[in-house]
């Protein structure tokens, strides 16, 4: 019984001794995976990738060939394979989702590891303290682009600019003091200013005005759009501050 030739593929990626290309290692494991035997020459040089990609009519490496004929690169391939290709310009809901993922996580550990128990009142009042953390977190590694897009809708940033350069170190002092449960004369002000002003500006923008604009919630470089997870940034910091107001009085109440 005659037994199937073997796939093989050759690939061309660049192995410098200061560098690796990512997409080449990337190209090389997807081939593998896919059944392939690889036939891996580096480029050792940038003057050997140069001439590669002059020979071939190319601008990038990695490039994989197959059958005798170009696939391509890295994208290339995962569309040889029918495998699906990011577009850096879609929106996507993602980094929202995955910081309240990982923000309930911890908050449900550290209630865990505080009071024995994963489901306590305060892991409520760490997930919104934390996820106030991560967010400004995110926006704090590059203010510049954050204030930018923030620019577009808020409507206290468009009358005083500064303030788009102070929010994200407000949220996050905001969040550290109520994870602490300390200083509520400052946290709850901050966080009451801030989440009314940015629930009414993306209610005016996305729900009466219908503009259709990215999200600075997650940084400015984020391709989340602006509307319902947005506004939960905003409604869940008013309502910690809320909360942490009403609970104490409520506690100090005669039974």
């Amino acid at each position: 019984m005659a037994t199937a030739a073997p796939k093989k593929a050759t690939i061309y990626r660049m192995v410098m001794p200061a560098h690796t290309c990512p997409y080449g290692v990337k190209a090389k494991d997807l081939l593998r995976r896919q059944g392939y035997e690889i036939e891996d020459h580096w480029l050792r040089t940038r003057e050997e990738t140069d001439a590669f990609k002059a020979e071939h009519g190319v601008k990038t490496t990695p490039q994989t060939f197959i059958r005798g004929e170009r696939v391509g690169g890295y994208d290339d391939l995962r569309r040889f394979f029918g495998k699906a290709v990011r577009d850096p310009k879609a929106v996507t809901y993602r980094p929202v989702v995955a910081v309240f993922a990982i923000t309930a996580l911890m908050a449900l550990a550290a209630s865990y590891a505080a009071f024995g128990s994963p489901f306590t009142v305060r892991a409520g009042e760490w997930f919104i303290a934390f996820s106030m953390c991560v967010l400004a977190l995110l926006k704090l590694q590059n203010v510049e682009s954050f204030s930018s897009m923030f620019l577009n809708y808020d409507l206290l940033a468009k009358r005083w600019v500064p303030y788009s350069y102070v929010y994200p170190y407000a949220e996050g002092v905001a969040g550290v003091l109520m994870a602490a449960g300390v200083l509520t004369w400052l946290s709850v002000p901050i966080a009451l200013v801030i989440g009314t002003i940015g629930a009414i500006s993306v209610i005016k923008a996305v729900y009466v005005d219908k503009r259709e604009l990215k999200c600075a919630c997650v940084g400015g470089d984020s391709n989340v759009p602006l509307g319902f997870l947005s506004l939960t940034e905003n409604v869940m910091m008013v309502a910690m501050a809320l909360w942490m107001v009403i609970a104490p009085a409520a506690l100090s109440m005669p039974h």
